[in-house]
Order: C-alpha cells, then sequence, then structure tokens
C-alpha cells in the first residue's frame, strides 16, 4: 500500500494498529479495514486571470461504504497530497462510527493555496474540482463538505456544477451550503460550538465552572472563531488567539467580538494588534482552563504534550496530537483530553441532518438543530466515558476502539463479496 504515505497517514495507521491490538483484531482482517475502498486523483486546469492556463492536482479518497454513502469535506492547501486525505478520511471514518451516523468516511480537495487566487480563479478551481469528481460522486455515493480553504460559497458552486450535469437541482449532494441554497441553520456553526459544548462536559468532570474559566484558541478560522466565540457566550475568557498570520495573547481576555469583526473585513487576524502580538510557538504552552487546537495536523508533539498548562485539550483540528504526545499525555492524568473524533464531531453530525432534510425537502429550526446536535455529542461522551472506566483506557483509545468496532462488525455482518 505504498500509495498511501507521508507522516499525516503514518500517524492514522499507528493509532489504528494501537487500537486493533486492543481489540485484538486478526492480522488479515486489518487491512480491509484499514486502507481506503478507492482514491481518485485528478487534474483541474484552469485559466488564469493572466491569461495563463495552470494546471492543480485533485484528490478524493473514500474509505468505506459499508454502512452507507461516505462523507467528508473538501479542503483545499497548497501542501495537500493523498495520503493526507487518506488519513483525514479514515478518521472521518471512526468519528461517523462514534457518533452513530450511516456515514464511512471520506476526504478531498486540491493542491491550491486558495489564498492566491481572485474570486474568479476560486470560483474555477471549485467547478472544475467537482466536474472532474461527478463519476465518483452522488447523494449515496460520496457527500462532501466543506473543511480548511473552502466554505459555504463553494460548496454552493459544487451543488451547482454538479446539478447542471443532472439536469435538475441536487441539494443533496454537498452539505455545509448556505441556507438559500438548501443549507441548514447551525450548520457554519457547529463544529464549534460542539467543541464548547464538550469542554463543558469536560470542565464539569473535573468539578471546574466554565463561568470564570480561561481558554486558548490555535487556528481562527470557521472552527477556531465560533469556538472563541462560544467560549465567550458560555462565560469563559479567551486568552489568545492565533491564524497563520498573527499571534495574540492578553492575560486579561481577548475581544473576541474585535476579532471576528477584524477578520472579516480584513480575511486574516494580521493587523489587529501591535501591542498584544505573541509567540505563536508559545501560545500552547500558557496556563489556561481549555485548550483548543483548531487549526493542522501534529501541533501537539510529545516535547509539546510535556509543557502543557492545560486542564482540557480539546481537539478541534483533525490529528493535532502526535503518537508521541499521546504517550506522554498518557503520564499525566490532570490533562483531560476530547480526541478529535469526538470533539469536532458536530460539523458532520448537522452535515447529517442537512443531508437529511434535503432528502425529505423538511427543514428545521436552528434551535431543533442545536438541540439535536448537543443528543448525539452528549450521548457520544457518555459512550467514551463509560468505555474510559470499563476498560482502564484513554478518551482517544476509547473513542477509536468505538469507532473501528462498529466498522468492524459492519464489514464482517455483511461479509466479502463475492
Amino acid at each position: 500500500m505504498t500509495l498511501y504515505t507521508g507522516p499525516v497517514f503514518d500517524m492514522a495507521r499507528q493509532q489504528f494498529h494501537l487500537i486493533a491490538d486492543h481489540l485484538a483484531i486478526a492480522a488479515d482482517e486489518r487491512d480491509r479495514i484499514l486502507y481506503p475502498k478507492r482514491a481518485i486523483v485528478v487534474s483541474c486546469p484552469i485559466h488564469r486571470d493572466d491569461g495563463r492556463t495552470e494546471v492543480f492536482q485533485g484528490y478524493r479518497v473514500q474509505h468505506h461504504l459499508t454502512m452507507g454513502p461516505t462523507k467528508g469535506g473538501t479542503r483545499f492547501a497548497a501542501s495537500l497530497d493523498v495520503g493526507e486525505v487518506a488519513a483525514l478520511a479514515v478518521w472521518m471514518s471512526w468519528k461517523c462510527a462514534l457518533a452513530g451516523l450511516p456515514y464511512g468516511g471520506a476526504k478531498g480537495g486540491v493542491a491550491v493555496d486558495p489564498y492566491s487566487l481572485s474570486r474568479r480563479e476560486l470560483e474555477a478551481v471549485s467547478r472544475r474540482y467537482m466536474q472532474e469528481m461527478i463519476p465518483f460522486v452522488g447523494p449515496h455515493i460520496d457527500v462532501m463538505a466543506p473543511d480548511m480553504g473552502t466554505n459555504e460559497q463553494v460548496m454552493a458552486w459544487f451543488m451547482d456544477t454538479y446539478s447542471m450535469y443532472q439536469g435538475r437541482t441536487v441539494t443533496e449532494i454537498v452539505t455545509g451550503k448556505p441556507v438559500a441554497s438548501g443549507g441548514t441553520e447551525g450548520r457554519r456553526e457547529a463544529t464549534g460550538r460542539g467543541v464548547i459544548h464538550l469542554a463543558e462536559r469536560a470542565l464539569d468532570t473535573l468539578g471546574i465552572p466554565i463561568a470564570g474559566a480561561t481558554a486558548i484558541v490555535q487556528g481562527f478560522g470557521n472552527v477556531g472563531a465560533v469556538a472563541a466565540q462560544t467560549a465567550v457566550e458560555r462565560g469563559m475568557k479567551v486568552l489568545g488567539v492565533s491564524d497563520h498570520t498573527a499571534c495574540y495573547f492578553d492575560r486579561n481576555g481577548l475581544d473576541v467580538a474585535a476579532l471576528q469583526r477584524h477578520v472579516a473585513t480584513h480575511g486574516v487576524l494580521r493587523g489587529y494588534s501591535t501591542e498584544l502580538v505573541f509567540d505563536p510557538a508559545e501560545l500552547l504552552l500558557q496556563p489556561c482552563d481549555v485548550l483548543v487546537p483548531a487549526a493542522l495536523e501534529q501541533v501537539i508533539t510529545g516535547p509539546v504534550a510535556a509543557r502543557l498548562q492545560c486542564r482540557v485539550l480539546a481537539e478541534g483540528a483533525n490529528g493535532p496530537t502526535t503518537p508521541d504526545a499521546d504517550l506522554v499525555l498518557a503520564q499525566r492524568p490532570e490533562i483531560f483530553v476530547i480526541p478529535d473524533i469526538l470533539c469536532n464531531a458536530g460539523g458532520v453530525i448537522v452535515s447529517y441532518f442537512e443531508w437529511v432534510q434535503d432528502l425529505q425537502q423538511f427543514f428545521w429550526a436552528e434551535a431543533e438543530v442545536r438541540a439535536r446536535l448537543n443528543q448525539i455529542l452528549d450521548r457520544s461522551f457518555t459512550q467514551v466515558m463509560d468505555r474510559v472506566r470499563r476498560d482502564g483506557i484513554s478518551t482517544r483509545m476509547a473513542a477509536m476502539a468505538i469507532g473501528v468496532a462498529k466498522v468492524r462488525d459492519a464489514k464482517a455482518t455483511r461479509g466479502l463479496f463475492p
């Protein structure tokens, strides 16, 4: 399986084999559970604004279709490769299974810096990517969603492109769309809100009141910004935030609403302040009650984990904590880890709600969406904690064991065709 290489996939594979050992999965069953069903690589040529033709590489990895269509985000990032996409698809499978959603995991994207594109070029890349994917996706095959570098507008272009080729409007082909185009109330905020909802559950478990608790958020994109906003709404104080352009810290608390207004105007955090500038390498290491890594993979390494001063590590990003860091955290029981496949599941849960609403053409009020989201998150949190207490294992081991076991059992029940 040399196609799937790189540090991110190696991390996903290492995590899986630890869980497979814990679950006593036979050696000859493991490859079928771990490796993706299919991987698609496409070329996406577009006309640049200066008249040049440029070709960008696009990917889509569908991990398994055993329990329903695949589901997962679409990432636009310059460094994207098929190994990273495959790892994200694998993690999405465990995430959907843990939450009880009828999906296998998928992930996709284009190796392009979206900030280097004009709006017209971004639309061209988006539409060409979806056009190339049409033979491989569908409402009951693979349903896309936004991820890093994409947003509601990109999903609307995806939906429109697919619909033009079908000759009818197919809103259920993607989730995370604008509400006016068949999206659901509460989808954009779902992941960030879910992170803080689960952080509240963890703080409650530790006996720490949420009112007056402190938080640090690494990454101020959709997930991080909403998590910071929700934390403030719940009575927390946000001490630090960062994105790829700037990092700010204030022990007295930052004005999150002002930060959001700045990003809405300028697109990034850079330029918000000169007095509050902070070293991004030190941000994760500052004392706080809740630390939310909501940016990239592998930011919590072993040395970083040894120096953390948080009480709750709420993984808003996918794969932010390396296996080496997990070994360190296992020796630090004072830190409550909410693993990524639980902590950031709010987005795919509400994406599921959006897909169901689009299929039925019957839409819910935002209050119902939020209530149903919290119900599923609470159920998943309780299952994980029950498994932790029953088996004496970490929260990550417990969450992944539940997800992997569900996928393994579904494959065993269906058998091997032919």
